[in-house]
């Protein structure tokens, strides 16, 4: 028997029994979809957590306040602020593995220009900041260094706070008014995108960090405190040894004793991301591995179904051969039934994977990626998982004695 003969014959066979031949692949459909619906929905995570990669920068390290005690209880970090802009150009100046150091500080506050208003963040860096974020102008120009030192009334506006304040309108030029401040805007940001918290880090409005100290925060004096510390670590260093060296030099500067508690904490925001890339990664394979369990279930009811198949078969197995079928015609028959079961079963699951995958992108909008891999290893594992179950019952087919199978009632 050829093989097109083969494939009618099965063909045959199974559409004479339409009902549980639909049931025997529902094993397969669901688990190929459940499949690839896993799998693209994981992908999608993974490249939404490296795109927050891209977006952060590389080589950063962010150095924020400790925490207070108060009554014998700890008050959580970011609860006061010691360090100054000195600390800053210090840690630019005088670790060698550091490329440029930004002081930072931020609120939130309601901006109005033309008779719109927007509750956005208010940051206060310095030009080095761009640097740091890998963070390039749109449009405008950088902060100049008398306005810098001299609290001018100027701005960049992040794409976001743009376009709520001025629609489609150019910004450069504009005065928007913050807690009564009217400030100029010299910037506009390019897209960011989101962080890996979820928060728009283009909803933003940047001021010099003299600026935001003596106008927003109203610190006046000499008062130089500020926030936090955005840090770039040369691409060559070593990234362990710039956040010791960093670590000694603020325990020097902030006078902490030796054997005390650091004032201060320094996050690897790169490290951070790379092992929530690295979670997201590992609950996609299991979530795919889990939805694999259909799979075998399906193969479990393919095989269960071809033993009853050969079963009520018997008599029309002996009478082929004893008409001069051989017994590997009789193997390559009932094989390509439990293979075309299952590449069915797994094009259906295909079709309604990618409509679940839509789905969850339009409804949940989640981000997810489904590509040519992913539905070729669900397709062709459901193959294998017809040749691995459906052989059994077809090797049992093919050795079956032809006066034994005429027999048979």
């Amino acid at each position: 028997m050829n093989l097109a003969a083969a494939l009618r014959a099965a063909w045959r066979s199974l559409s004479a029994n339409l009902l549980r031949s639909m049931l025997t692949m529902l094993g397969i459909i669901i688990g190929v979809a459940a499949v690839i619906t896993m799998v693209a929905v994981g992908r999608g995570a993974t490249e939404r957590v490296q795109a927050q990669m891209k977006g952060l920068g590389s080589n950063i390290l962010l150095v924020v306040p400790g925490s207070l005690s108060a009554a014998g209880v700890r008050l959580g970090a970011q609860t006061r602020s010691r360090f100054t802009d000195e600390d800053a150009d210090a840690v630019a100046r005088e670790v060698p593995e550091v490329q440029v150091a930004a002081p930072s500080a931020r609120t939130t506050a309601q901006a109005v220009a033309q008779g719109a208003n927007w509750n956005t963040t208010i940051f206060g860096t310095t030009n080095d900041y761009l640097d740091v974020r890998e963070w390039p102008l749109a449009a405008g120009r950088l902060f100049e260094p008398a306005e810098q030192q001299g609290s001018a009334k100027v701005a960049w506006l992040g794409q976001t706070a743009a376009q709520e304040l001025f629609g489609d309108d150019d910004p450069l030029g504009q005065t928007v008014r913050v807690r009564g401040v009217p400030f100029t805007v010299v910037g506009l940001l390019s897209a960011k995108g989101q962080n890996s918290v979820g928060q728009d880090q283009d909803d933003i409005v940047v001021v010099p960090m003299s600026t935001f100290r003596n106008r927003i925060w109203n610190a006046g004096g000499n008062v130089r405190r500020i926030w936090a510390i955005h840090i770039k670590v040369q691409a060559d260093a070593d990234m362990a040894r710039a956040e010791e060296s960093i670590r000694e030099l603020l325990r020097q500067r902030l006078k902490v004793p030796g054997g005390g508690d650091d004032t201060f904490s320094i996050r690897n925001l790169s490290e951070v991301l790379q092992a929530q890339e690295a979670s997201s990664r590992v609950m996609t394979w299991l979530l795919a591995a889990v939805a694999g369990v259909s799979l075998l279930v399906g193969g479990i009811g393919i095989m269960n179904i071809m033993l009853v198949s050969v079963t009520e078969r018997t008599r029309e197995i002996g009478l082929r051969m004893a008409v001069g079928a051989r017994g590997r015609d009789i193997l390559a028959q009932f094989l390509i039934e439990a293979v075309t079961l299952s590449v069915v079963g797994g094009a259906i699951g295909l079709v309604l994977g990618a409509a679940a995958t839509a789905a969850v992108a339009h409804f949940a909008g989640w981000s997810v990626r489904l590509d040519a891999a992913t539905v070729l290893l669900a397709v062709g594992f459901s193959g294998v998982v017809g040749v691995f179950f459906g052989y059994y019952p077809a090797r049992r087919a093919a050795r079956l004695l032809p006066i034994q199978a005429l027999r048979y009632e």
